[in-house]
């Protein structure tokens, strides 16, 4: 059974930073794309940074390109997530999600979800 666990999540100032995890089981991890996707109260939810580990390839959405970075540890079977800069537009939850081989925006495209993991930025 896959199972993935999202973490890290907490209350910070605008400006600062924080790291999130995502500990993935029950797949081959080096050949899974693993995305970030984040939810604000009353809008959609939208995939902000993928990784495919077999290759290290990475994308972002154009709200958090050179603010976050999305990297891998496939010795520990996680993907972090580093939030810096932060401002009050990224309050959301986020989530941690899974497919096969490539990275898709679509939410609907990714078959494995964490539970998510609430991030607030204060002004």
């Amino acid at each position: 059974e896959v199972q993935l666990q999202a973490s890290g999540g907490g209350l910070v100032q605008a400006g600062g930073s924080l790291r999130l995890s995502c500990a993935v089981s029950g797949l081959t991890f080096g050949n899974s794309a693993i995305a970030w996707f984040h939810q604000a109260p009353g809008k959609e939810r939208e995939g902000i940074a993928c990784i495919v580990s077999d290759n290290d390839d990475t994308v972002y959405s154009d709200s958090v390109k050179g603010r976050f970075t999305i990297a891998s540890d496939n010795a520990k079977n996680t993907v972090y997530l580093q939030m810096n800069r932060l401002k009050s537009e990224d309050t959301a939850v986020y989530y941690c999600a899974a497919r096969q081989r490539v990275c898709n925006s679509d939410w609907l495209q990714y078959s494995d979800w964490g539970q998510g993991t609430l991030v607030t930025v204060s002004s």
